[in-house]
């Protein structure tokens, strides 16, 4: 739909920027980037291989025959198989008439839409984490602000530590509800009970039980209200990688008009799922 609307007398100056959610599925100290540089460079497919561990033995002097096994491998492939575009246009009398400039807003909307995509794709790992890691369906009542951390956060962290994942970096990202539950915990709001001189004057729920906390309004609604919170260690179990990122401003022929458009081509994976926890909140 053309954009009529750009008359100066009902339109300011400073264009009204839409509200935006918070990206967070896809930072650094979530997901790793370890393999983008092969990929930018030579294809749209790494082969990430990996060897299995030897066999511990007893040995017995002058009595052991050793015979060394031969190592099994596996394969995981990180493709670059997600393609997202955009494009639009600005005729020039539209133009013209508008105050604001549009172009630069539209632009910086479509960046973040196509961070957006990216973000939701990565929250819908949850399906990865291994059985053995994952909580099942928690309650957390809203009644008892406690259950975020006793209930959520130690569980998960015991799952990781079950699964042999280093201490160092590890992450979750709460839907807005549940990070709001935490912010009722006295533990996480009075310095004194803290156990920090910082303290969380402003409210902020910075880290809990080994865990920089996030929120997010990506973390999926599996269904009514059960959301499914992602846990991790560091960065190493989920790889992304970006083969292109571009834009290019350009006329269309057809129109007077200033025209933009937009390419992204990169693709995720779990690569290392043990690496992964998680549980089915449900909001009571």
């Amino acid at each position: 739909m053309a954009i009529d609307r750009f008359i100066p007398e009902i339109w300011a100056a400073e264009l009204l920027v839409a509200l935006r959610k918070a990206l967070v599925f896809a930072q650094p100290g979530i997901v790793n980037r370890d393999y983008e540089g092969e990929i930018a460079q030579s294809g749209d497919t790494v082969r990430i291989t990996s060897i299995s561990d030897p066999t511990i033995g007893t040995y017995t002097s002058d009595s052991t025959v050793i015979t060394p096994e031969t190592l099994t491998d596996a394969q995981l492939t990180l493709l670059i198989n997600q393609s997202k575009y955009f494009a639009f246009k600005v005729d020039d009398i539209q133009m013209r008439q508008a105050k604001g400039n549009v172009i630069p807003q539209a632009l910086s909307r479509a960046a973040y839409k196509l961070a957006d995509v990216v973000d939701q794709y990565i929250a819908a790992f949850y399906t990865s984490v291994p059985s053995a890691n994952d909580l099942g369906t928690v309650s957390v009542v809203a009644a008892t602000p406690t259950d975020a951390y006793d209930a959520v956060l130690v569980p998960l962290s015991v799952k990781l530590d079950e699964a042999n994942v280093p201490s160092d970096g590890r992450w979750t990202v709460f839907p807005p509800w549940l990070y709001g539950r935490m912010l009722k915990d006295s533990r996480f709001i009075k310095v004194n009970e803290s156990g920090s001189s910082a303290g969380l004057r402003n409210g902020e729920v910075g880290s809990a039980a080994g865990f920089t906390i996030y929120k997010s309004n990506n973390v999926v609604n599996s269904t009514g209200d059960d959301y499914e919170v992602l846990a991790g260690g560091s960065n190493m179990a989920i790889s992304y990688a970006e083969q292109i990122n571009k834009v290019e401003a350009y006329r269309p022929e057809s129109s007077f008009s200033d025209a933009v458009k937009g390419l992204h081509l990169w693709g995720s994976k779990v690569i290392r799922p043990e690496a992964l926890a998680g549980a089915t909140v449900s909001q009571t």
